[in-house]
């Protein structure tokens, strides 16, 4: 009877001994799989003019996000299984506060039903009247810049190269009082310009003489912590003047989510830049309905 125990204990011991074994194997297998799909789904977010901020060539995706190192031991219904059974086994553990990181997005976005997300296309606009409030933020809620990059760090939110630079330069400001501000969102090709491609320096001019105002510097970095439930595959160009990296190029911010997590990036915001006419840029819209003139751009 008891060499009878032994053995099934012994049994037993080994099976369990297996089972780790096996996890572990699908585990590994599976934060390999999730890293390729998710740095590869983030590169494939950026356009030709989003890449160079992280060093990058469109040519060099499939390179960098190779798979050559990745052995498929287990198949996609077995990952799949393993993914439901892993956000099961965490979801009693996981504190309810806003991150930037990938996981944390989705769970944002399936949390928050009822935040608003930048509106889809719609017909050519003639006034900034004709455009509703997508999103109103604070600004004016940090003592100095550094308070913010701590912030977004807090939070896992990236910052790109270029990006990181303008909020190091003295250019980049915060305001000392609070103050809310109406945002809307909208595409050169609404604002009326064709083809594929227009001046920058152009949408600006246009799109303050329909009205619309370019926000202030603080304002990029403010709605990357207040828009915590982008949907992946979105980028906001936040219209704004541009601040010069300390080698002299002028940047402009925009706020991205390519699918591993929320990130704020730089982009060229030169004298001949042009954009592609469906790119979306975050304008504000001023509290009275009244409209502005042209204010100089690229002084």
């Amino acid at each position: 009877m008891s060499i009878s125990y032994g053995n099934r204990s012994r049994r037993r011991a080994a099976a369990s001994t297996r089972e780790v074994a096996v996890f572990r194997g699908f585990w590994g297998a599976f934060q390999e799989w999730r890293a390729h799909r998710m740095l590869r789904a983030t590169l494939l977010g950026l356009s030709e003019w989003e890449l160079p901020d992280i060093g990058m060539a469109p040519s060099e995706i499939d390179y960098v996000a190779s798979q050559k190192g990745f052995k498929r031991r287990y198949g996609a219904d077995t990952l799949l299984l393993l993914l439901l059974c892993t956000a099961l086994y965490f979801v009693p553990v996981y504190e309810a506060k806003a991150q930037c990181t990938a996981q944390d997005v989705l769970r944002n976005r399936l949390s928050l039903v009822t935040a608003g997300t930048a509106p889809g296309s719609r017909g050519i606009v003639s006034s900034a009247g004709d455009v509703s409030v997508w999103k109103t933020i604070a600004i004016g809620t940090f003592k100095d810049p550094p308070a913010i990059r701590n912030a977004m760090s807090a939070i896992g939110c990236g910052i790109g190269n270029s990006a990181g630079e303008v909020l190091a330069r003295p250019a980049f400001t915060v305001s000392s009082i609070r103050t809310d501000v109406d945002l809307v969102v909208i595409s050169a090709a609404q604002l009326g310009f064709q083809g594929e491609a227009a001046s920058l320096r152009k949408i600006y001019a246009h799109a303050q003489r329909l009205g619309f105002g370019l926000a202030e510097a603080e304002v990029a970095p403010q709605l990357r912590l207040q828009y915590l439930d982008q949907p992946i595959g979105e980028f906001l160009i936040v219209a704004t003047e541009p601040i010069k990296t300390w080698s002299g190029e002028p940047i402009i911010l925009s706020v991205a989510n390519g699918g591993a997590g929320l990130i704020l990036i730089g982009q060229e915001a030169g004298d001949e830049t042009e954009v592609p006419v469906t790119s979306r840029f975050v304008f504000v819209r001023p509290h009275d309905s009244q409209t502005p003139e042209a204010t100089a751009f690229l002084k």
